[in-house]
């Protein structure tokens, strides 16, 4: 009779929190953006339409991700790194908005649809300080972290550090650009609002982190083969 043996309840855990984790950041992006939606002038079918079209690209970029970097169980680096950028992206903007305010944030929303790449960005930086500070502690404080989950990762520390500055690097062009287009898209539509342009940031620093991560790995895929 075969024996068969059982999996740890460890591995359980981490196939289901590689599941959970990209459906609780679209779950936030989602809860952020409707309660600033509730203070943004512009309500209606508006509004849930750029809400959708956000949510619907987070998850689509989460999935890229993990097509990108599979991983069999559990949170791959990329997943966590995101995950608490995330959180620190959210964090800060709690922070600027309890310092400048819905109002004051809204009308950034039209200062950048006019400007330059760079222009844009330093205006994002100036206005959403927390945001961007908050984005780029989480995303550093990935490396302790994935010390303590993958204990032989302390093996790659020099090549986490420079995967991290270059993900970090890719995530804040993401959010500028993601801001810049959303923001431009609403304006044309005549709906252009707060939650649109952080919805936008959202997105832009999903698919930078599958950018970036694209980009390592098929550099060590060619590297490999030469």
């Amino acid at each position: 009779m075969m024996n068969v043996t059982p999996q740890p309840h460890w591995l359980a855990r981490s196939i289901g929190s590689a599941a959970l984790t990209p459906a609780l950041l679209v779950c936030l992006v989602g809860i952020t953006l409707w309660s600033l939606s509730r203070s943004s002038p512009v309500v209606g079918a508006s509004q849930a339409s750029v809400i959708l079209l956000t949510l619907a690209a987070v998850a689509a970029g989460c999935a890229a991700l993990a097509w990108v970097r599979p991983q069999r169980a559990g949170l791959s680096p990329p997943h966590v790194m995101l995950s608490l950028g995330f959180g620190g992206m959210l964090l800060g903007l709690l922070y600027d908005l309890l310092n400048a305010g819905p109002a004051r944030l809204d009308n950034l929303c039209a200062q950048t649809t006019g400007l330059a790449f760079w222009e844009s960005l330093e205006l994002h930086i100036e206005f959403l300080p927390g945001m961007h500070l908050g984005m780029l502690a989480g995303g550093l404080l990935a490396i302790p972290s994935l010390r303590l989950l993958r204990p032989h990762c302390g093996r790659y520390l020099c090549s986490l550090f420079a995967q991290n500055l270059m993900c970090s690097g890719w995530m804040l062009i993401g959010m500028t650009l993601g801001a810049v287009w959303l923001s431009r898209w609403q304006l044309a539509a005549g709906t252009s609002t707060l939650p649109g342009m952080l919805g936008g940031m959202f997105v832009g620093m999903t698919w930078g982190m599958v950018i970036s991560v694209a980009l390592y790995r098929a550099f060590f895929a060619w590297l490999n083969r030469a």
